[in-house]
C-alpha cells in the first residue's frame, strides 16, 4: 500500500487474481482410421487433424477404409472436436494392425495410435474419449488402453472372437472382456445397423463409433459424471444380434452381459447402451465408467490450474489460496451435481521440514463421485389395511 499523503480516490490494478480453476474440456475424441481414398490434404497420414465439425468434414473422407462410416456415425449424436489420425491399410490385418497400433519413427515422428499423443502439442487440444472403430484387434484394443493411461482419456473397445472378427455369441464377447483389467476401456458388443447411402441398404456399423459421438454428447449436455448407459442414440435402425432385455429380469442377454462387465445395446423407445461398467479388476474403485473419468477430470483440472504457482515463494498465504481456490471449485461441482461432496487440505504429517525446505508441497484432496442408479429395487408387499375403512367410504 502507498503510504505517499492523497485527500481523493485511487485505483489500483492487480491481475493477480489467483488460480482460476476452470475445468479441463473432455468433449474431446481422439480417432484412428484408415481411408486410402480421402483427401491427402485434409487427412495426411500419420498426423492428427483436427475437426471441429466431423459430419461437415465426410466429404474429404473417401469411401473405403472406416473414416467416412466412423465421422458419420459420431456426426449424427453430435457436433464435437474430433482429433483423426489416418494410417495406411496394410496388405492384410496383421500390418494394418501393425499400423494402427503406431510408432515413433527414427527422427522423433509418431504415427498411429501414438500420434494422439502429440495432438496437444500440435493442436492444443487433448484428445479424451478414444476409439479404433472396426479396427481394433485385441492388439490394438492393448494399445488403446496404454494410450488412455497416458493421456487420462476413456476409451471403447469392440468384443472379438477367438479368430479376431467381432464375437459371434454373448459368451464369446464376456470372455473377451477376461482380456482386460484396466480401468480405462469398456468392451461393448453387439453392433448397430444403420443406413448407408452408398450401399443403398442397412450395413454394419461399429457400435464404438456411435460410442465415442454419444460420450462428446453427454458431456457437452450433461457431463462426464454420466455414464454413457441408457441415453438414446441417433441414427441406428437395428442391432447385428439378438439380445434380449427385461428391466426386470438379471437373468436376460442384457443381465448377464452387463453382470459379466460388458456394455450391449437394447432397443427401448429408441436404441441405447446398457452398461456402465469399466474393465478394471475385481476389488477396485473405478468400476464405472463415469468414476474413472471423473478421477482423470479432477487431476487435470486441478493440476493444469496451478501452473502458474510452480516456483512462486513458497509461503503459508500461498497455500492458504490454493487451498480456497480448489475447495471453492469442488463447492460448485458438489452443488452442480458433478461430485457428492469433496475437500481439500493441508498435512502437516506429510510435509515435514525437510520437505518443505527442499520445495516440496504436498496438499490431499478427497472426493466421492456420483455413482450411477444401476440397481433401482423396491419392494412390494400385500395388505388389508386399507379395508378398515371401507364401510365409511362409502357411506362418504
Amino acid at each position: 500500500m502507498s503510504t505517499e499523503y492523497h485527500h481523493g480516490v485511487r485505483v489500483i490494478e492487480t491481475n493477480s487474481v489467483g488460480a482460476a480453476i476452470r475445468m479441463v474440456s473432455t468433449a474431446i475424441i481422439g480417432l484412428v482410421c484408415t481411408a486410402a481414398d480421402a483427401d491427402a490434404d485434409a487427412f495426411p497420414l500419420n498426423t492428427p487433424v483436427l475437426l471441429t465439425n466431423p459430419a461437415g468434414a465426410i466429404g474429404k473422407a473417401g469411401t473405403q477404409g472406416s473414416l467416412a462410416r466412423a465421422l458419420t456415425a459420431i456426426g449424427k449424436q453430435v457436433r464435437a472436436w474430433t482429433v483423426v489420425v489416418r494410417v495406411e491399410a496394410g496388405l492384410d490385418s496383421a500390418s494394418t494392425t501393425t499400423n494402427v497400433i503406431g510408432t515413433t519413427t527414427a527422427n522423433g515422428l509418431r504415427t498411429g495410435l501414438q500420434a494422439l499423443l502429440s495432438a496437444e502439442g500440435q493442436l492444443g487440444v487433448k484428445p479424451r474419449i478414444i476409439g479404433v472403430p472396426e479396427l481394433d484387434t485385441k492388439a490394438v484394443a492393448n494399445e488403446v488402453a496404454s494410450i488412455c493411461q497416458k493421456l487420462r482419456a476413456f476409451g471403447y473397445i469392440a468384443a472379438r472372437g477367438t479368430t479376431g472378427a467381432y464375437a459371434a455369441t454373448k459368451e464369446e464377447a464376456t470372455a473377451y472382456r477376461e482380456e482386460f483389467g484396466q480401468r480405462e476401456v469398456m468392451v461393448m458388443w453387439p453392433n448397430f445397423l444403420a443406413w448407408d447411402g452408398e450401399a443403398g441398404e442397412a450395413i454394419e456399423m461399429p457400435a464404438v463409433a456411435y460410442a465415442l459421438g454419444l460420450r462428446a454428447k453427454l458431456d457437452q449436455q450433461i457431463g462426464w459424471h454420466k455414464s454413457i448407459s441408457n441415453a438414446v442414440i441417433n441414427g441406428p435402425e437395428g442391432i447385428t444380434k439378438d439380445v434380449f432385455f427385461d428391466l426386470q429380469n438379471p437373468a436376460s442377454d442384457a443381465g448377464y452381459l452387463n453382470s459379466k462387465e460388458v456394455t450391449t445395446i437394447i432397443r427401448r423407445s429408441g436404441y441405447r447402451f446398457w452398461g456402465s461398467r469399466t474393465c478394471e479388476e475385481q476389488g477396485g474403485k473405478f468400476a464405472f465408467e463415469n468414476y474413472t473419468r471423473t478421477a482423470q477430470v479432477l487431476a487435470d483440472t486441478i493440476a493444469e490450474a496451478h501452473f502458474t504457482f510452480i516456483d512462486k515463494p513458497m509461503h503459508p498465504s500461498l497455500v492458504r489460496d490454493m487451498l480456497g481456490y480448489i475447495n471453492g471449485r469442488f463447492r460448485d461441482l458438489v452443488a452442480g451435481g458433478y461430485l457428492i461432496g469433496a475437500d481439500a487440505f493441508f498435512d502437516p504429517d506429510r510435509n515435514s521440514k525437510e520437505d518443505l525446505a527442499a520445495g516440496r508441497l504436498l496438499i490431499n484432496y478427497r472426493y466421492t463421485p456420483v455413482p450411477p442408479l444401476e440397481n433401482l429395487i423396491f419392494e412390494q408387499s400385500i395388505t388389508d389395511e386399507f379395508l378398515a375403512e371401507f364401510a365409511q367410504s362409502i357411506q362418504a
